[in-house]
Order: C-alpha cells, then sequence, then structure tokens
C-alpha cells in the first residue's frame, strides 16, 4: 500500500485512464457521423470530434507510457526517483492538455495532422518530456546492469523527444514553404513517434512479463529479448519510410525503407513460433489480470503486424494509403497492441498487492473476451471500408464520391456498433481502475 501511494506513475496513469475515457467518447460519437451527417454538427461535428478523438488517445498512449516507465522504475531504481521533478512534469502535462482542449472546442487549430492544436500548447509537452529524460537518467545512472526494458524505455524517451521536435519543423518557413519536404516530415513524424512509444511500450510488457514470471535471467537479461529490442531500434530508424511511398523522394528511401519493414517477419515468425508455448503459459496464469492483456497483445501483434507487412509492399500501399485500412492499422496498434499493454500495466500498478491474485469478478471476464471480439469486427470493418475505397480511387470510371461513400453505409454502421461496444466495456475497466486507484489509503 505505502509502495503505491508513493509510485510517481499513478497520476499520470490516472489521467490517462481519463483521456482514454474522453478519447473513446469522441471515437464514437465521430463514428455516428459518417452515418448521421447531421448528428451535432451545429455543436461539435466531425471537424472537432475527430481531433479531440485522436489527440485523446495518443495522449493516453504517451502519458500511459509514461506512468508504466515511472512505476517500473519505482521497483528496480535503486536511487529514488524525484517526485518534485515528476510533480511538475505533470502540472505542465496537464496546461498542455487544458489548452489542446481549449483549442479545439474554439476551433483554435494550427498545427498538423495528429497534432492539430495550436502548436503554444506543444511548449509544456516539450518542457515536460525534458524533464521526464532528466529524472529518468537520474534514476537508473547507479542501476548497475540494465536489463532490456531500461535500454528500450530510455531509448524511447530520446527518440520521442527527438521526434516531437522534428514534428515543428514546419513553423520555419524554409521547411513550411517547400512542400515535398514539408509532406516528408510530417509522414516520418506520424511514422516513427509511434516506434519511440513502442520501445517504452514493449520495455513496459518485457518488465510485466518479469514480474509475472518472476525471472528477470530468462527475460530481460536474454539475448533474444536484447536481439528484438536492436531489431526494434532499426525499425524506429528506418521503417518510417514507407510511409512516404506515394512522394517523390529519393529512391534509395523507398528502397531502404521496404527492405528494413520486411524484417518484421522475424517478429511474426517468432510469434508463430512460440505460440504453442504461449498457450501453455496462458493456462497456468489465466486467472492472473494483467496477464490475460498481455495475451491479447500477442494475438493483435500477430494481426497487425500482418497487415502491416502487407501495406509496405508498394503495390499495395498504393490502394490503402490515404483509407479506412489506415486507420484500422492504427486502430490495432493503438488499441489492440498499446493499449492491451497498458490496461495490463495498470491492473498491476493501481491495484493493490493483496487483490491482484483475486480472481476477477464476472463482469470483468466477460467485458475482456467482448473487447477482443468488437475490436475485431471494428478492424475488418474499416479494413473493407478502406479496401473497397481504394479500389475506388484507381478507378478510372469511378462514381462520385458521396455515391461510394453511401455504398459503404452498412460497413460504417458495423463500425458504429462494434466501437460503442469496445466503449462500453472499456468504461468497465477504467471505472474499476480509478476506483481502486482512489481507495488505496
Amino acid at each position: 500500500m505505502k509502495e503505491n501511494r508513493k509510485n510517481p506513475g499513478k497520476q499520470f496513469l490516472i489521467t490517462a485512464l481519463i483521456l482514454l475515457f474522453c478519447g473513446l467518447l469522441a471515437g464514437v460519437l465521430s463514428s455516428l457521423t459518417y452515418v448521421l451527417p447531421d448528428f451535432l454538427k451545429e455543436s461539435l461535428g466531425l471537424s472537432k470530434l475527430r481531433p479531440l478523438h485522436v489527440s485523446s488517445v495518443m495522449f493516453w498512449i504517451i502519458l500511459g507510457a509514461t506512468g508504466s516507465v515511472y512505476s517500473g522504475l519505482w521497483m528496480l531504481s535503486k536511487k529514488p526517483i524525484s517526485i518534485l521533478i515528476s510533480k511538475i512534469q505533470l502540472i505542465l502535462w496537464i496546461i498542455a492538455l487544458v489548452g489542446v482542449f481549449y483549442s479545439y472546442f474554439t476551433e483554435d487549430f494550427g498545427g498538423r495532422e495528429y497534432w492539430e492544436f495550436n502548436p503554444i500548447w506543444a511548449l509544456p509537452i516539450l518542457v515536460s518530456w525534458i524533464l521526464f529524460l532528466v529524472n529518468f537518467v537520474l534514476a537508473v545512472r547507479k542501476t548497475g546492469k540494465w536489463p532490456v526494458y531500461v535500454w528500450m524505455w530510455l531509448t524511447g524517451i530520446i527518440f520521442f523527444l527527438f521526434i516531437f521536435i522534428e514534428n515543428y519543423l514546419w513553423i520555419f518557413p524554409y521547411f513550411r514553404e517547400h512542400f515535398v519536404t514539408d509532406m516528408t516530415i510530417q509522414w516520418k513524424v506520424n511514422g516513427s513517434i509511434v516506434g519511440a512509444l513502442n520501445q517504452m511500450l514493449y520495455g513496459t510488457a518485457f518488465y510485466l512479463m518479469d514480474r509475472i514470471n518472476k525471472n528477470e535471467s530468462k527475460i530481460g537479461y536474454s539475448k533474444l529479448a536484447f536481439g528484438m529490442y536492436f531489431l526494434g531500434l532499426t525499425n524506429l530508424m528506418f521503417n518510417w519510410g514507407h510511409h512516404i511511398y506515394t512522394l517523390p523522394t529519393e529512391s534509395y528511401i523507398r528502397y531502404v525503407a521496404y527492405f528494413i519493414s520486411m524484417t518484421e517477419w522475424f517478429f511474426f515468425v517468432k510469434i508463430i513460433y512460440d505460440w504453442k508455448k504461449s498457450l501453455v503459459e496462458m493456462k497456468s496464469n489465466y486467472s492472473y489480470f494483467p496477464y490475460r492483456f498481455l495475451m491479447a497483445t500477442d494475438f493483435w501483434v500477430f494481426i497487425n503486424m500482418g497487415q502491416a507487412l502487407l501495406m509496405s509492399i508498394p503495390v499495395i500501399n498504393i490502394y490503402t494509403h490515404g483509407t479506412h485500412v489506415t486507420v484500422a492499422h492504427a486502430m490495432g496498434t493503438t488499441i489492440g497492441i498499446n493499449s492491451m499493454i497498458l490496461f495490463a500495466a495498470a491492473f498491476m500498478f493501481l491495484i493493490p498487492k493483496d487483490e491482484q491474485t483475486v480472481q476477477p469478478n464476472k463482469l470483468l471476464n466477460y467485458s475482456f473476451w467482448i473487447v477482443q471480439l468488437s475490436l475485431l469486427v471494428l478492424f475488418v470493418s474499416l479494413d473493407v471500408s478502406g479496401i473497397l475505397k481504394g479500389i475506388w480511387q484507381l478507378d478510372p470510371d469511378q462514381c462520385s464520391f458521396g455515391e461510394m461513400m453511401e455504398s459503404l453505409r452498412t460497413w460504417f454502421i458495423v463500425l458504429g456498433i462494434s466501437g460503442s461496444i469496445l466503449m462500453l466495456c472499456f468504461f468497465v475497466f477504467i471505472i474499476h481502475l480509478l476506483k481502486k486507484a482512489f481507495s488505496v489509503k
């Protein structure tokens, strides 16, 4: 109990869960506008709901990763984490969040894709991330031999800082006034920033597996874990190139990106190879709720990586780029992988130790499996509508845009229903975790 109260990551995880609540609500309302174009048109509309959804979910991932790293460090580091620095960091985030939401509600846009708020609110985020890096380094510098997840956390923090700064190069006329350069940086950032967050999240997954297995030498220091770390790092630095296949950039960038993308087959084959062993482990750890989310992560890594590999092939990328296939990939990554890891972390770090081994109630059990099923339906509905739109885009005898969108109406209805069910089940997890977090004395 005492350890849980002092954990500086707890407040970040609580804030992240609240943001997820807002993001899910905005996402479902956004999906309804595809079926009911006049829905909330006068008050919010898609122009406000979409950035509210995207930013809330993105901040859920970023702050959730921050809270998970702090929570892991709190248990690992021999040197205490500075509570003062973490509090200043959280205050800066809250200032930024208030500014971002104010920016959207007042239609004070001005940023770029996925970061559409007024750029002034990026400053407190930047300062808070620098403080995060400082706090991390101070905590781990005397830790001794680092397990793989500490390296992954540090890599993710450093690269996120670099990419976040790169994200705002457009404010300088040199970059803004050259269209191809500007678009290349934008799309590169959107791809590589995911890689930076993945380093932090996959590092968290490795840490959680160590905690569950109680065997650091098996995972945290294994050669395979470090091999996958360096492969992931290589993808972080170069894999973004497949995001700019359609831009007139240097050919070697596309060739390198394609080659690096194909190295992900190693992960794909590794998952298949380990599948049988995972089933054995599942039987012994199934009653432990954090493990279930890690089990679900394995499944969604398998599904999403398979799609990502296909999307990295240029002839397929032409059809999928800018369609709902890209959205499906983003949802699979954000919900199926990142959110599952973060829920595993939240159930481990926010639930008191004496309750973690208690069998979860029926509502949590049912919600977990309904989440997986509804997410799969949502994923397929987005993929099908995206493929149909991609075919329409390259059809020389295409019908009007309105007719094409009307033909996808059924899939949008499926999207809205599955998204609503997903939201309600996630609300069950969020409310349960917040109640437990605030009930710790």
